[in-house]
């Protein structure tokens, strides 16, 4: 889970009195707004279920707090978020995901009552189910996978992903949806958007297929995606492979499936086209990720057109950072520019590589799923990093360790932005603000 807050404002109440709001990102998109108050209150609540389990919770400040002091604030806050995410006691309980939960019906002004809610699957059919507007992406998945006959024991297989047509008629995945999310909340608010909720497989090692062809139900959705991806052109089989495919497409969908992995790119997810830095600066890039390698295929400058692999095995460390601070009120980023860099081995050399996308966190998630599936030496400690740049002379950073529940160890790193630090290197007060206002 990516928890970010790279924005605040600084708001009047009924009364008269500032306070600070603080928009919670989560895979680069609005979550929910919150006060330093209402995370206070839910400290207290945790720390009296998990004790000293709990992070540390930012101080109050007694004294007016100044322009460094609220950005100090907002990147411990930012800390402390991500460090509760990672805990799966405390992630995986109520006082966790109903303080959320409500957050989010709150934030967007949604009263908890029932609703109907259409999940796309990857051939365009849409599932209705009966849901409540409250109901989290693991209820949801529950009640469709109830519909579709999908074993409980399989659906940690399949996720809820948010995916957005595109007005030339193709579609792109925008973010994985994490289990605590309310997924009506989310769609309602990108619903200027053409989004829509989509169901499907969330491995990123095609033969994991394998484990999932006892059940009817499981390999109806595997293979529909299958079919999708070659209409799209994500997956890239050969002229003989196609006559193959053909000859066992719906007669045979158990072999069907076997024959696709040997296709290129099976089972990968494919991002909107990108740029990149590599092999040169300014290269048009399509990217996709799966089966342990990020693949690229890039045209340079000169419009020449090389195919570039890189190996997970080989990546040292990745961050994201937040390029600008142009975020909206409502859900996407309208032209928000991020960029995922990993740390690569090269010839027995380290460099670090670019990738310039809307859809970074996506593609983080996908990387450390990718590690997830794998077992790694204990002694190969990788990291993520998700950073909010400063444009001015101030800088602040910090770092932390999570650690998986296979060994892999993700640091994340934020810098605060230039807009909270004074120009002229001296603090500007807040006029006014009392600690009880915020």
């Amino acid at each position: 889970m990516h928890f970010s807050i790279p924005i605040t404002d600084l708001l009047v109440d009924s009364l008269g009195s500032r306070y600070v709001l603080y928009s919670v990102y989560l895979e680069g998109f609005l979550f929910c707004k919150v006060r330093y108050s209402q995370l206070h209150r839910w400290d207290e609540q945790l720390r009296r279920v998990f004790g000293s389990s709990v992070p540390l919770f930012p101080p109050k400040f007694y004294l007016a707090m100044t322009k460094s002091m609220a950005a100090e604030r907002r990147l411990q806050l930012e800390h402390y978020l991500q460090k509760i995410a990672v805990d799966p006691q405390i992630s995986n309980s109520e006082v966790f995901i109903s303080f959320l939960k409500k957050l989010q019906l709150d934030t967007f002004r949604i009263l908890t009552e029932k609703a109907g809610l259409d999940v796309y699957l990857p051939d365009g059919r849409n599932i209705a189910i009966d849901i409540e507007t409250s109901d989290t992406v693991e209820r949801v998945l529950e009640v469709l996978s109830y519909k579709l006959e999908i074993p409980r024991q399989l659906t940690g297989y399949f996720s809820l992903f948010v995916i957005q047509d595109c007005s030339n008629g193709n579609f792109s995945v925008l973010k994985r949806m994490v289990d605590f999310e309310l997924p009506y909340v989310t769609l309602w608010s990108m619903k200027a958007e053409q989004c829509k909720i989509g169901i499907r497989k969330w491995y990123m090692n095609p033969s994991i297929d394998k484990m999932l062809m006892h059940c009817t139900a499981a390999v109806n959705l595997i293979y529909i995606q299958a079919v999708q991806e070659i209409e799209r052109n994500w997956s890239k089989p050969t002229h003989g492979q196609m006559q193959k495919l053909e000859l066992e497409k719906a007669n045979n969908k158990i072999k069907f499936l076997e024959l696709m992995q040997e296709v290129k790119h099976y089972g990968y997810l494919q991002l909107n086209p990108c740029t990149s830095d590599y092999p040169e600066p300014d290269c048009t890039a399509v990217v996709c990720v799966g089966n342990r390698e990020i693949s690229c295929c890039v045209t340079l400058p000169s419009n020449k057109v090389e195919e570039v692999s890189f190996n997970i095995n080989r990546m040292r460390c990745w961050q994201v950072t937040f390029l600008g601070q142009n975020l909206e009120e409502q859900g996407h980023r309208k032209g928000q520019k991020l960029e995922l860099k990993f740390e690569y081995s090269d010839l027995d050399s380290w460099r670090w590589i670019t990738i310039y996308t809307e859809q970074a966190f996506l593609l983080s998630s996908c990387l450390q799923k990718s590690f997830s599936e794998q077992l790694m030496p204990a002694k190969e400690d990788l990291e993520m990093q998700i950073e909010v740049p400063l444009v001015d002379t101030v800088k602040k950073s910090s770092k932390q360790q999570r650690k998986t529940n296979r060994n892999l160890q993700i640091t994340t790193s934020r810098i605060m932005s230039e807009n909270q630090i004074s120009r002229n290197g001296k603090d500007e007060v807040f006029a006014q603000i009392r600690e009880e206002d915020l």
